[in-house]
């Protein structure tokens, strides 16, 4: 897919022209003549509803946002991989004749190599290319770098070799491969498929193979709300242990019922078991379990809500989530370190200043990372000033929502930055 620089950033391409020249300049500092090279795009996402539910089947909603990476790339004519990011030292390279999994390598080659080699294996043409990188996609922060970064890697395969053939919902399917077999972090496709389809996006797991999935019209500035993200100042980049217990705990607790994922088990049957699921497996998967039967079915009525036009149903309803994810979830800090609590800070402070107004949630994986929070325009400032004092200037970031997912950016309107 092909997007115009102007579709993508609006009013803002003005200010996004001097990272594309800073791409530019890199790629030939690095690669030589970008000549014949092109511009792709990738957005984080922000998560509206279901927390923690798809990798169990569940439904959820989420939207791609405007903080995106941006990537230079063009063939080279080998067999060798190589990508530099601004924010990285080192350049990745990956030799795509060797695309077993190497367990000793979990950092950004090992998403590269997954992703090559699940495209060779659905019958597409891999091959080798230069790329440089810049991104406005917190790290650690919950709005899903990792997820960019693979779609973005995509991408950048679909449209320099296939002819752009890989539809949004595979590329997404491709990424989660990626980073379940060979980063070794069990995520479901939230992240995945809300950075590849774009826009306002419910889906459902019931069937990951073919998931339903639905576009959305959420028009905030409509309602008088602003869509909010907080860095607390954490990082959940190194927490897989903690993400993992989560599925890993939710499909003990099917297992019971012989089942593999919650999402196939009956709610009522789960409900009269309590007690004897308590002493063969302990409080905190029941508790994760009643949270995903609550996120799941929140989740299928924000999108409603969003379909009706019911935002105060709505805001009631992520609140119910925000709670259920603090109480029944406990993924607002990690158990590794109790002492760094800036989620559960966060949404101290936010409710404060909320003043009963809006809604403010855990944001994402969790354990470390951002908060979120829909916040009255009239209350924007003094919120943002308020957060601000307790994690530092810049940590609030007001998010618009992207309508499309990864692209390639269209040369006409690319070349305008190399000047």
């Amino acid at each position: 897919m092909k997007c115009t620089a102007e579709k993508l950033y609006g009013g803002n391409w003005e200010k996004e022209q001097a990272r594309y020249r800073e791409i530019r300049r890199g790629f030939e500092a690095f690669f030589g003549d970008p000549a014949g090279a092109s511009y792709f795009s990738a957005p984080g996402r922000t998560e509206i509803g279901g927390n923690h539910t798809d990798h169990n089947h569940g439904r959820v909603v989420a939207a791609a946002i405007d903080l995106d990476i941006v990537g230079m790339a063009k063939k080279n004519g080998t067999n060798v991989i190589r990508l530099k990011s601004v924010e990285y030292d080192r350049v990745d390279e990956v030799d795509i004749r060797q695309l077993a999994p190497d367990r000793e390598d979990y950092g950004s080659r090992s998403l590269i190599r997954g992703i090559c080699a699940r495209c060779k294996e659905l019958g597409y043409e891999i091959g080798g290319f230069d790329c440089y990188t810049k991104t406005k996609v917190l790290k650690g922060s919950g709005l899903s770098s990792s997820a960019a970064f693979e779609i973005l890697v995509v991408t950048v395969v679909s449209c320099l070799f296939n002819g752009g053939r890989i539809d949004p919902v595979e590329a997404a399917m491709i990424a989660q491969y990626a980073e379940n077999v060979y980063f070794g972090k069990p995520c479901g496709l939230l992240d995945q498929m809300a950075a590849s389809v774009g826009g306002v996006t419910a889906m459902d797991f019931r069937d990951p193979q073919r998931p339903a999935i639905a576009k959305k019209a959420l028009d905030l500035g409509a309602y008088g709300y602003a869509l909010c993200v907080v860095d607390t100042g954490g990082n959940h980049a190194d927490l897989t242990d903690e993400y993992a217990a989560i599925p890993a705990e939710m499909k003990r607790v099917a297992a019971y019922f012989g089942k593999e994922v919650l999402r196939e088990v009956d709610p009522a049957a789960f409900y009269k078991n309590i007690g004897p699921l308590r002493a063969r497996l302990g409080d905190r998967p029941i508790l994760r379990a009643m949270h995903f039967f609550d996120d799941d079915r929140l989740a299928s009525g924000e999108a409603e809500a969003l379909e009706q036009g019911d935002f105060e149903g709505f805001l009631q309803m992520v609140q119910a989530s925000g709670r259920s994810s603090l109480m029944r979830l406990q993924n607002v800090f990690a158990s590794s370190a109790p002492q760094e609590q800036g989620i559960t800070l966060a949404l101290a402070v936010a409710e404060s200043l909320l003043q009963g107004r809006g809604a403010c949630r855990v944001h994402g994986g969790g354990f470390a990372g951002t908060m979120q929070a829909y916040v009255p325009l009239d209350l924007l400032g003094e919120y943002r000033t308020g957060m601000e004092a307790v994690f530092g200037p810049g940590c609030c970031h007001v998010l618009s929502v992207r309508d499309v997912g990864g692209v390639e950016v269209e040369p006409p309107l690319a070349e305008t930055v190399e000047m």
